[in-house]
């Protein structure tokens, strides 16, 4: 088994990689050398007046040469990354980013690029006056592994769902903790599996349970009410950032993250009209609008810098992995109760489909992990009548949205594509489901695993009923006995996967908020 990071010599090469590389965007701010002394430690009064990162750091969308890293500033600021070896921070290469101005909400990411494959990378951002460069605060520092060009051991955790259905941040459990679990594992990324923020949950001061215990929510403005303007899904991304553990694993481990409804608003679809008492605007799609546009701003995500400022996309992590982030929500057909005999529509939509399959078809990582928001075969409903995911409740043959992965596990099947695992979050419990064709009434298709993790800090429940068309058996379930069982009674989940470089066994483990272990299952390379 190969060493999981690097220690020595791997060092030693990163800095002297590093110091023989030419400074990013030449031509652009030269910081001061007194800059690289920064120290927490500094007066109070030669730090009021000059920019501070408010919420943290974080990296994303790691790759062997690659990486972004975001912050916010208390006001507006130039960006600067320095980057180096250790933590030390000696001869630093330094990486000039955009100007973060009210326009952004003050966030900003700035991409690195041309870092040494299979490295631990250290950096920080600096913000500078932009009238005055020398002025700058005070560093804040993370960092991050690039994948590696060869096989090494790789580790992701995976959960989703935070802060929903009223459960906040609560100070008398000290936030967020279950983040410290999965720090405590080292993994390369965290992926996100969606539901990011609660833009229409609020959140109020205190909430009395059936039992007379009372849990007790950090509150702001924002989350006083469901999220309708820009400034509001604003503020619901800044809500989260106001825990520690969070923001202490954002420095510590960087993330794949990817959306789903809670985002914009309950099981939302594009075209849709709320009837919902609580929202002055009605039009889910001037909501989506703006909520992605706080969605972009608050997360480092590669695919979002581009024009067309999708979601969806691969990140290569190496030999061993390749990990296809999808988007369930931005080109699914209307909620119904998917009864239709032809593909109209889908959930994933006809070009993201098409870019799947091509994806797919040139990965030649051993593994290849769909990041999926919604699972396949659980049946998630959408009031009386309607479907809010895949699974309608007919056991029979594809109908609606099941059409379109009907499709998709044939076209893997045919091209011959192995290593398929889908991983995912939504349901708000944890569970592990086999897919066989020997079960299902639809039967093109290879034998595939679907694991289920969270929610992060939310309300629990579940678990939803199977439907049989693709044949899932539910191999492991852990769900609460009352629907919406608060965090304090536990039922908050993540998942971990270990890839091991020497065997390629892809090993998963569903875990509690501690990091306890409930279920184990070891996956076979080239099946």
């Amino acid at each position: 088994m190969t060493e999981h990071g690097p220690t020595g010599p791997a060092r030693r090469s990163l800095l002297a990689g590093l110091a023989a590389a030419p400074l990013a965007a030449a031509g652009g701010l030269v910081l001061p050398a007194s800059t690289a002394a920064a120290s927490p430690a500094a007066p109070a009064q030669l730090r009021w007046n000059r920019p501070q990162v408010s919420h943290g750091v974080q990296a994303g969308d790691v790759t062997a040469g690659s990486a972004l890293i975001w912050a916010r500033a208390d006001r507006p600021a130039r960006m600067v990354v320095e980057v180096a070896a250790t933590e030390e921070f000696r001869r630093p290469r330094r990486f000039t980013g955009p100007l973060l101005t009210p326009d952004t909400d003050l966030t900003g990411t700035t991409a690195l690029r041309g870092l040494p494959a299979g490295e631990q990378v250290h950096y920080r951002v600096v913000l500078a006056d932009p009238d005055d460069p020398r002025a700058t605060g005070e560093p804040v520092a993370g960092t991050f592994r690039t994948a590696s060009h060869r096989p090494r051991d790789v580790r992701f955790t995976w959960s989703g769902d935070q802060a929903g259905q009223g459960w906040g941040i609560n100070p008398d459990l000290g936030g967020f903790r279950i983040y410290d679990a999965m720090a405590r594992l080292d993994p390369d990324f965290f992926l996100c599996s969606g539901d990011t923020i609660y833009a229409d949950g609020p959140i109020q001061a205190s909430v009395t349970l059936p039992d007379g215990r009372v849990w007790r929510n950090v509150t702001t403005e924002e989350k006083a009410k469901v999220a309708e303007t820009l400034a509001e899904y604003r503020g619901n991304f800044r809500y989260n950032l106001l825990d520690e553990n969070l923001r202490r694993f954002n420095a510590q481990v960087p993330s794949i993250i990817q959306w789903d409804d809670h985002e914009v608003t309950n099981n939302w679809y594009p075209g849709e009209l709320l009837e919902d008492s609580r929202y002055t605007v009605k039009e889910v799609d001037v909501l989506a609008a703006r909520a992605r546009q706080a969605f972009s701003e608050y997360f480092p995500i590669s695919t979002l810098t581009r024009p067309s400022g999708r979601v969806h996309r691969v990140i290569h992590h190496g030999p061993l992995l390749d990990v296809f982030v999808l988007d369930m929500r931005t080109y699914r057909d209307r909620n119904s109760a998917g009864t239709e005999t032809a593909a109209d529509g889908g959930i994933l939509g006809r070009e993201q489909l098409a870019w799947l399959k091509k994806e797919l078809s040139r990965s030649t990582a051993t593994w290849k992990v769909l990041a999926a928001d919604m699972p396949i075969g659980l049946i998630v409903p959408d009031g009386s009548t309607a479907i809010e995911a895949i699974a309608q409740g007919d056991p029979g043959a594809p109908l609606g949205r099941e059409l379109e992965i009907a499709e998709l596990l044939t076209f893997i099947k045919r091209r011959r594509i192995t290593g398929t695992v889908w991983i995912t979050a939504d349901v708000h419990y944890t569970a592990a489901h086999h897919y066989d064709p020997a079960r299902a009434a639809y039967t093109d298709f290879d034998p595939f695993w679907e694991f289920v993790s969270g929610p992060l800090n939310a309300g629990a429940f579940g678990p939803n009923r199977l439907d049989g068309t693709f044949g899932p058996r539910e191999v492991f379930v852990k769900a609460p006995p009352v629907a919406n069982t608060s965090p304090l009674d536990g039922y908050q989940f993540f998942g971990e996967v270990h890839i091991d470089a020497e065997s390629a066994e892809f090993t998963v483990r569903l875990r509690e908020h501690d990091g306890t272990v409930l279920f184990t299952q070891v996956l076979q390379p080239g099946r």
